[in-house]
């Protein structure tokens, strides 16, 4: 395995680290129970991200044949993000909402930039299927990310008496 690709891994296991701490702060800077389950069950799934991939950095490190070494990534599949209902987001804490989703897309933009530039920078086939199932990932949670924050920014505008303008 490049030690470039192991690189990698080990900076995307670092990213899902850091989604889980922002989750876990906000969960306990929230004002409401429901709120603050809400966001421990995201910190809760950055950390099945983090399981994920650190089982298959432990399968890949000293595997010495890079076609071997990534050949299981089809086998193992990426955890799917849960749907989660942010109506006591939107009731009970709007500005909560919409600070934790707008750094949860960036931390997710910055995620899907990382792992492009990764994706382009390898000469490893195996390794580009890897990236791209990592990318797919994170622009699962963008998208629903992206949603919600719209709908709360419309709301929190409208609360603030800065819509119909």
């Amino acid at each position: 395995m490049n030690k470039k690709e192991i690189q990698v891994i080990q900076q995307a296991i670092l990213n899902e680290i850091e989604g889980y701490e922002f989750y876990k702060m906000a969960s306990k800077n929230a004002q409401n129970s429901s709120v603050a389950n809400m966001l421990m069950n995201l910190a809760e799934e950055e950390l099945k991200h983090v399981e994920w991939l650190r089982i298959l950095f432990n399968n890949i490190k000293d595997n010495p044949s890079d076609d071997l070494s990534l050949a299981t990534i089809d086998e193992i599949e990426v955890p799917s993000p849960g749907i989660y209902t942010w109506d006591n987001v939107k009731d009970k804490d709007p500005a909560l909402g919409v600070t934790v989703f707008s750094i949860g897309m960036q931390m997710e933009k910055d995620s899907v930039a990382f792992y492009k530039k990764a994706h382009d920078n390898t000469k490893n086939e195996h390794a580009r299927k890897l990236y791209e199932k990592l990318i797919l990932w994170e622009n699962v949670h963008l998208e629903l990310f992206s949603k919600e924050y719209n709908e709360l920014k419309s709301q929190w505008w409208s609360s603030q008496g800065f819509e119909p303008f």
